[in-house]
This record gives structure tokens, sequence and C-alpha cells, in this order.
């Protein structure tokens, strides 16, 4: 398969995303973002014994070492950024040195975020291994580490100086972690892209099939439609917000069950339901296209509803902690038609706690 490469237009922050199969080794894809010659390559239990011997390879000639972390959103933690912390210190890496983000989105938050603070900032390279981490958390620069109270809220903006998304790493990628991808995927179609949502509509079975071509062009849209976002509104004054469809509701899910019980794509499927139903309730959004992103969220075996046991009060509480609250009101990613998002707190609150109760009793 021929690499497709896109650039996120930045001015001199730019950066090329390579998006094909059999990318990992390929050395002429790294040379470009490296600056020095200290390359600390991060990444985790379940991913390194697969593929960080290609990584290490294709950095052959530099001074390249390792560190695992333990695998899980459970462990996107202060405690976790402080042994990367460690690691730079112990063995003395310049402020010319790069880190190598090997793994899903947690080892590229967690990376990324090493990197941004750093010596004040050094250069990192993604490589992610999973389908949520090439169309989403590798691209836009965003990194940083849960705590305990919510998720996300310690971290920094960071670019990458590359990515590197070798679609053959999904081959190995289980199941559920296939499909909690395909939520991002279909977020994409859903906040700005029509067109790609009735494509994902007519493809599906073959993305889940894990067709390599379909999963590819999935990617490289996902991708573009980030890309251009985030050239426009690099630190997420305005549009970028949109990309946070589904997550308001989703991240207090994750919050509120635990981190690492629902996947974050699980959380973002059933947080995306919840805002199409609450948009529809507001009379944005017609019931018809309600029923559309249900039933493609549906047949990608995602759920729909939030877990038993989360109750609409302590939903609601824990959305109140979301990074866009502004001025004390809660600003919500809602719908006004397939690929028509908006970012708005003018909605009613009743409305919401109409549908936030409503889940709840159907999770029940």
């Amino acid at each position: 398969m021929t690499a497709r490469t896109l650039t996120v237009a930045l001015g001199q922050r730019s950066y090329p995303i390579h998006i094909g199969a059999g990318l990992l080794g390929e050395a002429a894809l790294y040379r470009p973002a490296l600056r020095g010659r200290q390359v600390l390559v991060v990444s985790n239990d379940t991913v390194a014994p697969l593929y960080l011997e290609r990584v290490r390879a294709a950095l052959e000639g530099l001074e390249v070492d390792s560190l695992q972390l333990a695998d899980g959103e459970a462990y996107k933690t202060l405690t976790t950024l402080g042994t990367i912390y460690d690691r730079l210190l112990e063995r003395a890496y310049a402020r010319d040195c790069a880190i190598v983000a090997l793994g899903g989105g947690v080892v590229g938050d967690i990376a990324g975020f090493a990197a941004a603070t750093y010596q004040r900032g050094v250069d990192f390279i993604q490589v992610p291994t999973t389908l949520l981490a090439q169309v989403d958390s590798s691209v836009g620069g965003k990194t940083g580490v849960n705590h305990p109270l919510g998720k996300n809220m310690i971290g920094a903006f960071h670019q990458p100086r590359a990515v590197i998304a070798d679609t053959a790493t999904l081959s190995t990628l289980p199941e559920r972690e296939l499909r909690a991808g395909l939520a991002e995927v279909i977020k994409y179609g859903l906040l700005g892209d029509a067109e790609f949502f009735d494509w994902l509509e007519a493809n599906m079975e073959a993305l889940l099939a894990r067709d390599g071509e379909a999963l590819a062009l999935a990617i490289h849209r996902s991708c573009a439609d980030k890309a251009r976002i985030v050239a426009a509104d690099e630190r997420e004054a305005g549009q970028r917000a949109l990309l946070n469809l589904g997550h308001t509701f989703g991240h207090a899910i994750e919050t509120g069950v635990g981190y690492g019980r629902w996947l974050h794509g699980e959380a973002v499927a059933a947080g995306m339901c919840m805002a199409a139903e609450l948009s529809h309730r507001l009379g944005w959004l017609e019931a018809s296209s309600v029923e559309r992103a249900r039933a493609l969220i549906e047949r990608t075996g995602l759920p729909v509803a939030p877990p038993p046991g989360l109750g609409a009060a302590e939903m609601q509480r824990l959305m109140g902690r979301d990074k866009k609250v502004a001025g004390g009101r809660l600003r919500l990613v809602l719908l006004r038609g397939i690929g028509h998002a908006l970012v708005t707190a003018d909605f009613d609150a009743a409305a919401l706690s109409a549908v936030l109760q409503d889940f709840a009793q159907r999770a029940a």
C-alpha cells in the first residue's frame, strides 16, 4: 500500500502525517523530524514487545533508549509522568533530544506532555498503534494526564514534529479497541463531514473486517478533517471545540465509572447519542438524523447509553467540571444536522436534565 501523507498547516510548526502499512521501520520518515542524536522511545508493556525493535532499527546510528510504561488509562497519571522525567534526567537528555511515543492514546498523551514540559519543551514524534490514536489523539498537539477528579485536566498544547501511522499495527489491535476507535471516526462525519458519514454508513462492515484500503481511507479522511480544524484554531479558542462532540458526556462517564473500565471511544459513543438526543429535544435535529447516528454507532458494536449505576445527578455534576465551562456556564457541542455541529451554552438546562434522566433509566 502506498503511504498517504498530509500536512497539519501551522506555519513554522507544520508537520506531516504519514499513513500506510509498513511505515514503522521507515527511517526516512523519522530523520527529518530529529534535530539531535538522543532519542527516548516511550511505549508500554503491550506494544513494545510487538513493535519496539522495528522502531529502534529505523533509528539506528542514534543514541536510542526506551522506556516501557504499564498499559491502560488507569496509568495516565502524574506518577507515571514522573518516571519519564526520571529517565530523561538520569540519562542527561539535552534540549535537542526527541521523545518518540509508540503506542495508543495514553502513551501519546503522557509522552507528549513529558516532551512539552521537559526543559520547557523538546521535540517528539507520534507513532500511534491504535485506531483511536491514529485518527485523533496523535494529531493536534493536545497532551496531558488525568486527575481523579477529571479527565485530561492537566496538560499542555505541544505539537509533534511528525505523525507516523502504520495501519499494519491495527492487525494486532483487540476487537474492542478497534470498535472504540471507530467512535472517533464517526465523530468526524457527524460534526462536519456529511459526505464522510454517508461513506461510513456504506462501508462500516469493511472497517470492522479490517479491510486495509477502507481503514487507510477512513484514517486519512479523519486526519484531514482534524488537521483543517487544528490549522484554523490550534489552541481551541473557537471551532476546535467542535472536536469534542460527545466528549463532555463521555468524559463524565469515564470519570464516573473509573478510568479504564470503559474505553474512551465507548464513552464518546454514548456521549454522541446523548448529544444527538438533546439536539433533537431542542428542536435543532430531526428525529431521523438522531436515528441515523444511533444506528451507525450501534452497528459498530458501541454503547448507545451510559453504564448502569451512573445517575443523572452525578453525570451533571461531573459535566460541570468540563474544560468547556466558561463564566460558570456549561458549553456543549450539539448538532443542527448530520455534518453540522456547533458549540453553545444557549440550551435549555431542563432539557439537558431530562435527557440525562432518560438515559440513566435506559441504562438501568
